[in-house]
Formats: structure tokens, C-alpha cells, sequence
């Protein structure tokens, strides 16, 4: 043991050098991170300090302790800032959402009304964007339209979008079970790699599922696709049949599981 003298046990000698090398990989991974500046980078970053800081409390490294301890508070100001879009998406889900649920949604025959118009729509090349609530309320965006509270009908649906009407451009907001309004503006997607040859409907859909949990159903103007936006992500160019599926499904229509079984 006089060898170690110098520089204590070999496991304090071990624990040193550890110590330094997990510091020297936690200084060249923080400026990785920074100069990529990328969420998903950043959030891997902020898994891999937890872990390290983990790890070096277990361990006792006292020097990767201190320095985390220290600039704790600045790495969590640091990623409040870089993930504001994330954090500001998800207050807006949580302080629109509903306490105790329970809402009445839509039945089949409803869809079926919905899908019916959106066909006749589709051949005629008549835009649409009908927006389907779920947990999240939609108060906020169905007050920027017309309000309706008019009961669900493929007339009605055509009436708005099947002409050039003050109401056509906007969006149709479906919640317990009525059309709350129409003409609805809508929040357009932040997303960068979005089709170029999307419109304002396509985009303004996928917004709004990145906002909220709705499920939005898109009818474009220029092609007559038949699309379906929920939870950021955008099904484009769905069939009749698929589409209708998929609203039931999402939206968890009764009897939906048996109608798929008896196609």
C-alpha cells in the first residue's frame, strides 16, 4: 500500500480519475448539445445528467456532484427556455382539459353524416376542416367563428363549405355532440418539415393536434383527399372507408369494433 501513499487507497485513486473523465464527458456533451440545439438532443442530454448525477451521488464523485449541484438551477432555466414551445403546448392541453371528463361524443350516425358530406365535398373539390373535441375544450378557438350549436348533418356541412360563404375558409368545431361554430381560425402548425405543397387547412389541422387532443378531418380544395389530423400527426390521402374507420376509432364511437368485424 506505500505505493498509493501519495494519492490514498486505489479506490480514491479510481474514484479521482472517474471522477475527472465523467466531468470531461459531461463538459463535451453539454457543448454538442448546445451547438446542435435540437429538442430531441436536448432532451436526451437532460436524460443523460440525471443518470450522471445519479451516478456520481451513488459513487460519492464529489466533483461531478458539486458541479451539477451548482449549475442545477441554470440548466433548469436553460431548458425551460429552449423547450417554451413544448411547455406552452402542454400548459394550454392541461388548462384547457376537463376535470372530472364525461363528455358525450359522437355516435355513428353522426360520422356517418360527417363522412357522407365530406364525400360530396371531395368530388366537388370543395375544401372542409371539421374539427372533433375530445378531452381537451376548444372554447378558445370556437369563439374566433360563427356560433351555431346546430345539430350534426351532412346539409349542414355543406351549406358551409359548398359555397364561397363567410364561413367556408374557417373551421366547423364539433363538441358534445353539436356544431358549437364555424368559420373557426385556427392555431397553423410550427412543424419544419410540413409538405411545401400543404395549405392553410392541412397546416391549420395539424396545428390544432399539436395544441390539443381533437381529431380534425381535412377535405383539400385542390386534390379532394380525404385526410385525418391527431396528436401532431397528419394520415393524408386516406380512403372513404379508412377515414371513417379511423374517426370511429379516435373518437371511440359505440358499436365501432362491431361494425369492423361484421366488413
Amino acid at each position: 500500500m506505500g505505493g498509493f501513499s501519495g494519492i490514498g487507497s486505489p479506490i480514491e485513486w479510481i474514484r479521482t480519475v472517474l471522477d475527472i473523465l465523467l466531468l470531461a464527458f459531461l463538459l463535451y456533451r453539454t457543448w454538442g448539445l448546445l451547438v446542435s440545439a435540437q429538442a430531441v438532443h436536448l432532451l436526451r442530454g437532460a436524460v443523460f445528467l440525471v443518470a450522471l448525477w445519479g451516478i456520481a451521488f451513488f459513487l460519492q464523485l464529489t466533483t461531478v456532484s458539486w458541479v451539477l449541484t451548482t449549475l442545477a438551477p441554470a440548466l433548469v432555466i436553460a431548458l425551460a427556455i429552449v423547450f417554451q414551445p413544448e411547455l406552452r403546448k402542454l400548459v394550454l392541453k392541461l388548462g384547457q382539459g376537463r376535470v372530472f371528463g364525461g363528455t358525450q361524443g359522437p355516435d355513428a350516425d353522426m360520422i356517418d353524416a360527417v363522412m357522407n358530406a365530406a364525400g360530396m365535398l371531395a368530388s366537388a373539390r370543395r375544401g372542409a376542416l371539421i374539427v372533433f373535441a375530445r378531452t381537451v375544450g376548444l372554447r378558445n378557438f370556437s369563439e374566433t367563428g360563427t356560433k351555431l350549436e346546430a345539430v350534426i348533418s351532412s346539409s349542414l356541412i355543406a351549406s358551409v363549405f359548398g359555397w364561397d360563404t363567410p364561413l367556408h375558409d374557417g373551421a366547423i368545431v364539433i363538441q358534445e355532440g353539436r356544431a358549437v361554430a364555424a368559420g373557426c381560425f385556427l392555431p397553423l402548425s410550427e412543424q419544419q418539415d410540413i409538405r411545401k405543397s400543404f395549405g392553410t387547412r392541412h397546416r391549420a389541422a395539424l396545428g390544432l393536434s399539436e395544441v390539443t387532443d381533437a381529431v380534425i378531418l381535412v377535405v383539400s380544395e385542390e386534390s379532394g383527399a380525404i385526410s385525418i389530423a391527431e396528436n401532431s400527426r397528419l394520415f393524408y390521402d386516406l380512403g372513404a372507408v379508412q377515414a371513417r374507420r379511423m374517426l370511429g376509432e379516435l373518437l371511440s364511437v359505440p358499436g365501432e369494433e362491431a361494425e369492423d368485424e361484421d366488413e
